[in-house]
Parts: structure tokens; C-alpha cells; sequence
């Protein structure tokens, strides 16, 4: 069973990109509030950080966000 990386660049790339985007833009998001529904802003970076594959950052927007 050999795996040929070359054959899922094209669907592995965009992934990639999306998913530091999404990592780049809850960091930034955490940062700038003060305040969070559940949680501190350690226990978020640190839950969006670990769980970088989609679910840290998803788990944050869903439960940590405070809104605005």
C-alpha cells in the first residue's frame, strides 16, 4: 500500500490554507476580547492551539465566543 502525496496536493493545499486562516483568525479574535461565554483566554488559545485540525478554532466560535 503506497501512498503517492503528489496525487492529493491539489485537495490537500486549499485544506491547509483554510485551516491556518481559520487558526490565524481565532488567535487574533481571542487576543482582542476580554470576555468569553465559557472559559479564559488561556484555556481558548490553548483548546484552539492543541485542537488546531478545524475543531479547536470550531470549538471556540461555538462556546467560548462571547457576542458582540
Amino acid at each position: 500500500m503506497n501512498v503517492d502525496v503528489k496525487e492529493y496536493l491539489p485537495l490537500l493545499i486549499p485544506l491547509i490554507a483554510v485551516q491556518f486562516s481559520l487558526l490565524a483568525y481565532t488567535i487574533v479574535h481571542i487576543l482582542r476580547h476580554k470576555s468569553y461565554k465559557r472559559g479564559s483566554r488561556t484555556l481558548w488559545l490553548i483548546v484552539s492551539i492543541v485542537g488546531m485540525e478545524f475543531i479547536g478554532p470550531i470549538l471556540y466560535f461555538i462556546l467560548g465566543k462571547e457576542e458582540d
